[in-house]
């Protein structure tokens, strides 16, 4: 349907991959979410669950749209396993904030795709992939009947968040991001605002904030709280830590759903539409 948004998540995990025995049922890949505003494909965060997702795509799927939060490494690490970035036939945008100052986007995809860390560079990269730069709080019109609207999170370096508006519904992605005891930032609730649905940075629990200040991320009780202020229907929890098991996530799951009727927990391979 061409007024539908639907979301599958390829990546969950924050920090590095952590597949194994303990990881099967919620996933092992970091942070790279599908969304498809009816024909469209936006791509969000490129982790390594985006290897996966380029080797699912179609023939059909020759306009994509990728939005990077920041340039940290578990975001990006993923992109030059991404087939479109090599295959020809198909357009491939690449979208970041707040770079500028180092460079731009594809300074640094350049500083990953270079040797010792890589054997090709980026230049390597089919003539139909393109590099776009904007400042975060930018609204960007990637297509005709999409809107992304764009925000400042706090995190080491920065990162962006962002709401994509299509066919009068709004999802949110908002990671990496501290959300902080104090009262939440303005800008932020304006982009989560009545949204159907806002994925969120949830690494940690209440608990375990003291032991982690200072590195960016929150823990699902702020997100509860944040999704309560913003009016947010549905919430879903993202970014897991690489240490919680299978096991410490149920635990979470059934504790936010108890906070929060309702509350999602993103695994792999889980999908929804709006």
């Amino acid at each position: 349907m061409t007024d539908s948004i639907s979301v599958r998540f390829w990546g969950v995990r924050g920090s590095i991959p952590c597949p194994g025995p303990d990881t099967v049922r919620y996933g092992g890949n970091t942070s790279c979410v599908e969304v498809r505003c009816g024909e469209h494909l936006l791509i969000f965060d490129a982790g390594s669950g985006l290897r996966a997702l380029g080797a699912a795509l179609t023939a059909n799927d020759t306009e994509i749209d990728l939005f990077l939060s920041h340039g940290h490494v578990d975001h990006m690490i993923g992109l030059p396993f991404f087939s479109p970035l090599m295959e020809k036939g198909r357009r491939l945008r690449i979208w970041a904030g707040g770079l500028a100052a180092t460079g731009g986007v594809k300074n640094a995809i350049s500083a990953l795709m270079r040797f010792p860390l890589f054997p090709i560079g980026v230049d390597a990269a089919q003539d139909g992939v393109s590099f776009h730069d904007f400042e975060r709080g930018e609204v960007l019109t990637p297509r005709n009947s999409i809107v992304v609207r764009t925000a400042t999170l706090n995190h080491p370096g920065g990162a962006t968040g962002y709401r994509i508006d299509h066919a009068g519904k709004a999802i949110c992605y908002i990671t990496d991001n501290d959300l902080g005891p104090g009262p939440i930032d303005p800008a932020l609730l304006s982009l989560a605002k009545g949204a159907q649905l806002v994925i969120i940075d949830a690494t940690y629990t209440d608990a375990e904030l003291p032991d982690h200040v200072g590195w960016g991320h929150s823990s699902w009780q702020q997100a509860v709280r944040f999704a309560d202020a913003a009016g947010v229907k549905a919430l879903c929890l993202f970014h897991h830590d690489p240490d919680h098991s299978d096991a410490v996530m149920d635990r979470i799951a059934a504790d936010a759903s108890r906070a929060r009727p309702g509350t999602l927990v993103a695994k792999e391979g889980m999908s929804l539409t709006i």
